[in-house]
């Protein structure tokens, strides 16, 4: 029996127009009716997410900034955050490369500095609902980073996943998305995060159910026993798993959600 379902949001549950599907909360609903707990796993930050999905919010867990911060029901459970140095390391490494814009990402705010204007900022008010304007090396030195997220124009795989991975050899730096990649610890991932989960909640992997579309979900589909991509999903990762749902701009999650719901498994 699952008893916990895991989704991505971006390009996974969400349609291509970054919306919650329809039948999303009833699904959800349900499921917490039958004892299933709901995790929305993101890239994004907390408060976007208890925003977003407010209706549910004391019945769902949340993995955010790609599972370096767990909460349940307004409690923290788990938070990892990237030494002082090592942020201020990976901006200067990330300066060093053509067309890509840095963005902090603390518990509680996104922060961009003065080349986070024109283009840039739309972005990161679409996925950051906090953020602001301050200068970087300062929040580096004064705040607890969690993720340090880069929009790269030119698409990561072909511009900043190049080089950047080989000049932070200690930490882990993975593409997001068409045009993002994320800089963390080795440690928060999608995969650690939900390793935790089992083990607080005492689930079985053969318990949890997990969707994704990029190789930031990687991890975390391989923690589950019903690792499961949208058929939109990025090629490397649908060769990797192999059980491909419908694509996000079919509902496919949830779709998946009302089978598990029902006792069928997707």
């Amino acid at each position: 029996m699952i008893r916990l379902i895991a989704s991505d949001l971006d390009g996974t549950l969400l349609d291509p127009a970054g919306n919650l599907p329809a039948g999303t909360f009833t699904a959800i609903e349900k499921l917490h009716k039958q004892g299933v707990l709901f995790c929305a796993a993101s890239g994004r930050q907390l408060t976007a997410l208890t925003s977003m999905f407010a209706p549910v919010a004391d019945k769902i867990l949340f993995m955010a900034e790609n599972g370096a911060i767990l909460s349940y029901r307004g409690e923290i459970l788990r938070s990892v955050t990237i030494p002082p140095g090592d942020t201020i390391h990976a901006l200067e490494c990330v300066a060093a490369i053509p067309h890509t814009l840095p963005l902090l990402c603390t518990p509680n705010c996104a922060y961009y500095d003065e080349t986070g204007q024109g283009e840039f900022l739309p972005l990161v008010q679409a996925s950051y609902i906090s953020n602001a304007r301050r200068p970087l090396h300062e929040v580096a030195e004064a705040e607890r980073v969690c993720k340090i997220a880069v929009y790269d124009e030119l698409g990561p795989e072909n511009n900043a996943m190049l080089t950047l991975p080989q000049a932070l050899p200690g930490l882990r730096v993975i593409q997001s998305g068409e045009t993002w990649l994320d800089i963390s610890v080795a440690e928060a991932n999608k995969g650690n995060a939900m390793r935790f989960l089992r083990e607080r909640f005492s689930l079985a992997r053969e318990e949890c159910a997990a969707f994704g579309d990029h190789m930031n979900d990687y991890e975390m589909l391989l923690e589950c026993g019903h690792p499961y991509v949208t058929g939109n999903a990025y090629p490397p990762l649908k060769r990797r798993i192999g059980r491909a749902i419908h694509s996000n701009a079919e509902n496919g999650v949830v779709r998946a959600m009302q089978c598990i719901s029902d006792g069928q498994i997707p």
